[in-house]
C-alpha cells in the first residue's frame, strides 16, 4: 500500500513544531499542555479532567488536523486512528494505584480509573471529530517505525478507510512526553 504523509506534529515538554517548523515553545507559567489548548481555541472542556497521555494526544491531534483545512467535525468513517507507545496509560495508572493504596482512606477515584486504558485518547480524538473507522492504541515493547508502518498498513487494508492519523504518544508524567504524529492519506497513484 501506498500511502503519503500530509501533515506532521511533533510535541515535547519544550516545544510544538507543525510540519518540521517549530510554532511555539515553553515559557515560565501555565503548562505547556494548557497554553496550547488556549493558543489553538480548542473549546473542548473535558480536557481539563484528562490525564497526561490524554492531554497530550488530543492537543496533537488537535494542532494536526487544524493544519489539514476543510470542514471538521461531520461523520466520516474514512479516517482511522492509530496510536502507539511504550508505556500503556502508567501514569494514570499509578496516580489510580494512589486513591486505592490506604486501606484506611481507601477510594478509589473513577475520575482517574477512566484514564487507565491508553485507548481513552484514540476514543477522545475519534469522538471530538466523529469519526468511524478503526480505532485502535497499540502497545509496542520500544518505538519503532517499521511495526507501527506495518500497522498503518493493515489499517489501510480496510477498503472504506483513505486517511490514518497515526503515531507515537507517549506521556510518563506532566513534564516527560512525547508525540510524534502525522495524517498519513492513501496514495493511489
Amino acid at each position: 500500500m501506498n500511502t503519503m504523509v500530509k501533515h506532521t506534529v511533533k510535541l515535547t515538554p519544550n516545544y510544538l513544531e507543525v510540519n518540521g517548523k517549530r510554532v511555539a515553545e515553553t515559557v515560565a507559567g501555565e503548562s505547556f499542555l494548557t497554553k496550547l489548548y488556549r493558543l489553538y481555541n480548542m473549546e473542548y472542556p473535558k480536557f481539563f479532567k484528562m490525564d497526561v497521555l490524554c492531554k497530550v494526544g488530543f492537543v496533537a491531534s488537535e494542532v494536526l488536523l487544524g493544519t489539514e483545512g476543510g470542514e471538521r467535525f461531520v461523520p466520516r468513517s474514512d479516517r482511522a486512528v492509530l496510536l502507539f507507545n511504550r508505556h500503556s496509560s502508567l501514569h494514570a495508572d499509578s496516580t489510580f494505584q494512589h486513591t486505592i493504596a490506604n486501606p484506611d482512606e481507601f477510594y478509589p477515584s473513577p475520575s482517574v480509573f477512566v484514564y487507565t486504558l491508553p485507548n481513552i485518547v484514540t476514543g477522545e480524538i475519534a469522538i471530538r471529530n466523529k469519526y468511524q473507522g478503526e480505532s485502535s492504541f497499540i502497545l509496542l515493547p520500544e518505538k519503532s517505525e517499521e511495526a507501527m508502518d506495518q500497522a498503518v498498513a493493515r489499517a489501510f487494508m480496510d477498503r472504506e478507510t483513505t486517511s490514518v492519523l497515526t503515531g507515537w504518544v507517549e506521556a510518563v508524567s506532566e513534564t516527560e512526553y512525547e508525540v510524534e504524529m502525522e495524517l498519513r492519506m492513501k496514495n493511489d497513484e
